[in-house]
């Protein structure tokens, strides 16, 4: 737990830092924002079909940088919970909690549309592995994963009135999760957001 209030301190003392130095001349604003995540394990190594996606959430924070009037920086900080399901008898389940920091690049075609992409760092909170047997769950915490994940962010979004907004996203790993294994095994899964902007 430590760990994890340290990173989202850090990504919010980055936020804030960034907020300060352009906001004097730019407008945007800080924001809020959370929702569901459908995460599954990706890649050559992953056998068709033998995981299915397993729902989890995210919720933090993000400030708006405007460059222009229709081009943005957004760095963000959020909590994550991803991981993936497995349809067998024990119904297994790995559990991954990351403290996401992503890097937008927020375009603006259209009144209140927007499409965007960015880089992002995540740090390995906490990473544990569950079964069900016979009526009772067994987990255990694992160190088998790695302590960052390197991604992309893909997105679109839609500006609501009075500082809400609503946007769905893919993040993409690039960095296999395992420890000491040549797998090419990555997070990959959906975002579904809402958010508010101060």
């Amino acid at each position: 737990m430590k760990k994890v209030m340290l990173f989202l301190a850090l990504g919010f003392g980055v936020i804030q830092l960034s907020h300060a130095q352009l906001s004097a001349d730019k407008p945007g604003g800080f924001g809020v924002r959370g929702g569901a995540s459908l995460f599954n394990f990706g890649g050559d190594d992953v056998s068709e079909n033998a995981y299915t996606n397993r729902v989890g959430f995210h919720v933090g924070g993000y400030t708006m940088l405007f460059m222009t009037d229709r081009l943005a920086l957004e760095p963000g900080v959020y909590y994550s919970v991803k991981g993936t399901q497995n349809d067998d008898f024990a119904n297994s389940r790995a559990i991954l909690n990351y403290v996401d920091i992503p890097v937008l690049f927020r375009m603006y075609p259209g009144e209140g549309f927007n499409v965007f992409a960015g880089p992002q760092i995540s740090f390995l909170a906490s990473s544990k592995f569950e079964g069900d047997f016979f009526g009772n769950t067994v987990s255990y915490d694992s160190d088998a994963i790695k302590e960052t994940d390197i991604g992309l962010v893909l997105g679109v979004g839609y500006n609501l009135p009075k500082g809400f907004n609503v946007q769905a996203s893919y993040d993409y790993g690039f960095t296999p999760i395992f420890k000491d294994s040549d797998a090419d095994v990555y997070n990959r899964g959906f975002k579904l957001s809402a958010g508010f902007t101060f």
